[in-house]
């Protein structure tokens, strides 16, 4: 593991596997180098690129720095491209396809971008339930009932409430808790769930947005959304995947688009 200094003081813990192009993964919600999908996904790419695994502010090894401010984070990433050499491409999962593509805007190191499922539910009309979700995290956090806004995180995404329930009772849970603040994070960058139009406008590096065939239609709806408000966007399916998509299946995919 290794560190390096955001603007603002907060230290961001990485790790770096394989050689070729630089490659960074950038993570969704609840999600980091200790718990997630990206080890898994850089052990796929790494016999094709440089890959950068980062913990975002406030999760895993890394710092965080109050109050919370979206271009924080992207400040951490800019400077993690830094580390990485001044360019590379960027992959990000679920609700880090929000924190990429408002990177991708303003950084021009980044050469090309790939979305897996960017959650921008509103787009199918489902504003109403995103917006009971911030206002029920709000008050939950504001609070400090940390366990009540993972449960009401996991709920939103589908898990059903017998199976959270049960997984409050369980060992680890504890761990959940330690990052719960960060899920306000995610939901500030995703801008209600809606799609930015105006900032994707202005993003001309080649993108890849893939969502699975097996998913919900809202995150066919999404995916497709955020491609056509991209000026270099292209929307994929991946055959038989969900949002738990399978690293051996989507890193093709990746390794096709980075290496174009």
């Amino acid at each position: 593991m290794s560190t390096l200094t955001s603007p603002d003081g907060t230290s961001i813990a990485y790790s770096r596997t394989g050689t070729g192009p630089a490659v960074v993964l950038v993570d969704g919600a609840m999600c980091y180098r200790g718990a997630g999908p990206m080890d898994a996904m850089a052990a796929q790419l790494q016999d094709s690129f440089t890959v950068y695994t980062y913990d975002r502010r406030g999760r895993g090894e890394s710092s965080d720095t109050l109050p919370y401010d979206v271009q924080r984070e992207v400040e951490d990433l800019r400077a993690l491209i830094a580390v990485a050499g001044g360019t590379a491409g960027v992959y990000a999962m679920s609700s880090g396809g929000a924190l990429a593509l408002a990177t991708a805007a303003v950084e021009p190191g980044v050469t090309r971008l790939a979305l897996y499922e960017p959650p921008y539910i509103a787009e199918a009309g489902e504003h109403d339930r995103v917006g009971a979700y911030t206002s029920g995290l709000t008050a939950a956090l504001a609070d400090n009932r940390r366990g009540d806004a993972i449960a009401l995180f996991m709920t939103f995404v589908g898990i059903p409430e017998p199976v959270v329930t049960g997984m409050r009772a369980q060992p680890g849970w504890d761990r959940f808790e330690a990052i719960a603040p960060t899920l306000a994070y995610d939901n500030a960058q995703m801008t209600g769930s809606l799609v930015p139009r105006a900032s994707l406008a202005t993003i001309t590096v080649p993108t890849a947005v893939v969502t699975g065939g097996g998913s919900p239609e809202i995150l066919q709806v999404a995916g497709k959304a955020v491609a056509d408000a991209l000026r270099n966007g292209v929307h994929a399916v991946l055959d038989g995947q969900t949002h738990d998509v399978d690293a051996a299946a989507l890193a093709p995919v990746l390794r096709e688009h980075f290496l174009t």
